[in-house]
């Protein structure tokens, strides 16, 4: 036989709630709130209404999600070239269930250069109109949504710029590289 655990119970105009605190019935509208919910009430509920003889059953699948937080975005990679800068972002929420992602821009005349329906976004720009573009990425899931900002004032003609210290690593590195390969051969 197949156990089932009641909830509330109502007949002939009373009811009542074998989970006082937890769980919050009206019987003006018959609706049921799950007070303080967390992951473990995310689960099949039934209910049945009966008229005389006859039964009627419906069940509920019910998901719990949790919130989105406020994401972060990361420069993935960066490339300063002919006075233009292309970078790679990717946006992340830590926290969060089922979230997406999608970037849109502050400046209407800029909206194609920052829209994406991924949590990464490649962005190409001369380095002139550097100052006028923000891009906003934004987390989402059914419960929630959370936004953060990114300007792209990451490359520079400046010696010592972020986009020109990346380029320097990447010459060292190389030839660190090849001279461990070289070493252990």
């Amino acid at each position: 036989p197949q156990k089932k655990q009641v909830l509330v119970k109502y007949s002939r105009d009373n009811f009542t709630n074998h989970f006082p605190g937890q769980m919050s019935f009206q019987k003006s509208d018959f609706s049921l709130e799950i007070l303080n919910t967390t992951r473990w009430d995310g689960q099949l509920y039934e209910y049945s209404v009966s008229k005389g003889a006859v039964e009627e059953v419906q069940q509920v699948q019910l998901k719990v999600y949790e919130p989105v937080s406020t994401p972060t975005i990361q420069i993935l990679s960066m490339e300063l070239a002919n006075g233009s800068c292309s970078i790679t972002l990717n946006c992340t929420a830590e926290q969060g269930d089922d979230v997406s992602y999608s970037w849109d821009s502050l400046a209407s005349r800029t909206s194609g250069l920052c829209s994406g329906n991924s949590s990464s976004l490649h962005l190409s720009y001369p380095l002139r109109n550097s100052s006028t573009i923000s891009c906003i990425c934004k987390a989402t899931n059914p419960v929630s949504s959370r936004t953060v900002t990114f300007n792209p004032n990451h490359c520079s003609h400046q010696p010592g710029s972020v986009g020109l210290r990346m380029e320097l690593l990447l010459l060292l590195v190389v030839p660190v590289v090849m001279v461990v390969a070289m070493v252990l051969v």
